[in-house]
C-alpha cells in the first residue's frame, strides 16, 4: 500500500466494516479493496489508501461536497464522477455516516441491474447440444 500507515488502514477498515454491518441488506465484497455493490453496481469502496468513497445521486452529492468540504473521489488518476471522498472525521461517526451509506445503497438499487454474464445466442446453445 503506497504511503499508507497500516495501523490507520486497519482502523478505517474496521470502521468501514461496522458501517456495512449496519445495513443487513448489504454484504462487503473484495479482499484487497473492500467494496459494496447491488445488482452489479458498486456504491462504496475503501481504497488502498484507506479512505472511503460513496456513490451518490447528483443533488445529494453536491450537498455532501459542500457540507463536508470534500471532493469527488479519484482513483488511478481518474475522477469518479458519482463518488464523494468521505472525510476521515465522518468515517469515525458511523451513526451520522449511516444515512449517506443507506442513501447510496438506495440510489444504486434504483439503477437498472447490470447483466451478470453474457447471454449465449440460441444458435450457439443449439450447436453445443449436438
Amino acid at each position: 500500500m503506497p504511503n499508507v500507515d497500516p495501523k490507520k488502514y486497519s482502523q478505517n477498515l474496521a470502521l468501514y466494516e461496522k458501517l456495512v454491518a449496519a445495513n443487513p441488506k448489504v454484504e462487503r465484497k473484495g479482499d484487497t479493496m473492500p467494496y459494496t455493490s447491488v445488482n452489479g453496481h458498486m456504491f462504496s469502496l475503501l481504497t488502498k489508501e484507506g479512505w472511503l468513497a460513496l456513490r451518490m445521486p447528483e443533488d445529494e452529492r453536491e450537498a455532501f461536497l459542500r457540507k463536508y468540504k470534500t471532493k469527488l473521489a479519484v482513483q488511478y488518476g481518474t475522477v469518479m464522477k458519482e463518488y464523494v471522498q468521505v472525510p476521515e472525521a465522518l468515517l469515525k461517526k458511523t451513526s451520522e455516516l449511516r444515512k449517506f451509506f443507506n442513501l447510496s445503497f438506495e440510489y444504486v438499487s434504483s439503477l437498472k441491474p447490470k447483466p451478470t454474464k453474457r447471454t449465449v445466442p440460441a444458435k450457439e446453445r443449439a450447436a453445443k447440444k449436438r
